[in-house]
């Protein structure tokens, strides 16, 4: 349903994505980040295996963002993190573009799964093994934080939910003061079956999530308020978070986040500017967690080379009209 019509990487990327040497993987271990941290919350993704993605440093100049979330990691065919499940996890050009991002004084939240692929919470058969399939990309890039995008089988398996809930309270214990994000779809009244599940397990397991992050779209029948729906959705989860943590409402607020998408929706929905300056307005009245939305890629008008909606936002705009509002959320 939340398709997104996450792909698999090119050959082309693949191939471009080969060996840059231990120069860079040192780089990376070895850099001090520089990204204000109160602006870790608005990180837009930005996909490098397809959708002409743009230079990140170019997007930072233009809209003013330091963070991007990049995706995505998943199953290499077992329990080991690669790019895209394909491309080395450093020494290529994603560790390239990330020390491009942190040289520009910004920094980056790898987000695991998506809608495609292998994930590694199915493709690991325990959770000892997915903490240390995370810790992996923990270690590898000294992270702040970690967005987990659990869609698809790996969010209707209750198996992967337990194996992710309890990975991630190994990864807690384990950083100290790394933030962890799940992101998952979501129906228009709150999440579904599966995320009550998924917060009821966290909630028992004792998980300090820091985020629970809807994806307000893709609810079909072409719906047009994308702002109210936003609104109406979240404040879903805000009861739910409250009745399986016990939290205020204050508490629960800050525990929530916005994961828009920009322009035309797979379903055919239209979130416009307006839209998304609503739910920033919301988000910052409320103090969440995390205000985003998919993807860097598509904002932009259609047209040139740009004419998928992986690539482009199907609405009149400007170039990083909706990168230049999350730019704004600081929680």
């Amino acid at each position: 349903m939340r398709s997104r019509m996450f792909k698999i990487a090119t050959a082309a990327v693949a191939a471009g994505a080969l060996a840059l040497g231990a120069a860079a993987a040192a780089q990376a271990s070895t850099h001090q980040v520089q990204a204000d941290p109160a602006s870790i919350g608005a990180a837009p993704y930005l996909y490098l295996g397809w959708g002409n993605p743009q230079k990140p440093t170019d997007v930072m100049k233009a809209a003013g963002n330091q963070w991007f979330t990049l995706a995505f990691i998943l199953s290499d065919g077992g329990c080991n993190p690669k790019w895209d499940g394909d491309r080395a996890l450093t020494g290529g050009s994603d560790q390239s573009t990330i020390n491009s991002i942190r040289s520009a004084g910004g920094d980056v939240i790898p987000s695991f799964g998506g809608w495609s692929g292998n994930k590694l919470g199915e493709k690991c058969t325990s959770a000892s093994a997915l903490a240390g399939a995370y810790q992996k990309v923990i270690d590898a890039y000294k992270l702040k934080a970690i967005d987990i995008d659990i869609e698809d089988t790996e969010f209707h398996s209750a198996a992967a939910r337990q194996r992710v809930v309890d990975a991630l309270k190994t990864v807690k214990s384990k950083n100290s003061g790394i933030k962890t994000y799940i992101t998952m779809g979501t129906d228009q009244t709150g999440p579904d079956s599966s995320g009550v599940d998924l917060i009821n397990k966290a909630a028992k397991a004792g998980l300090a999530n820091d985020g629970w992050v809807l994806m307000p779209f893709d609810f079909g029948g072409g719906s047009t308020n994308m702002a109210t729906l936003t609104q109406k959705a979240e404040e879903g989860l805000k009861g739910r978070l409250k009745t399986a943590y016990g939290y205020s409402d204050d508490t629960a607020y800050r525990h929530m986040g916005i994961s828009s998408m920009n322009g035309k929706t797979d379903d055919g929905e239209t979130v416009r500017l307006q839209d998304y300056k609503t739910m920033l307005a919301y988000a910052q009245q409320h103090h969440l967690a995390r205000f985003t939305f998919w993807a860097v890629n598509r904002d932009r008008a259609c047209g040139g080379s740009n004419n998928d909606g992986d690539s482009c936002s199907g609405i009149s705009q400007s170039q990083y009209d909706f990168t230049k509002v999350a730019a704004q959320f600081h929680g």
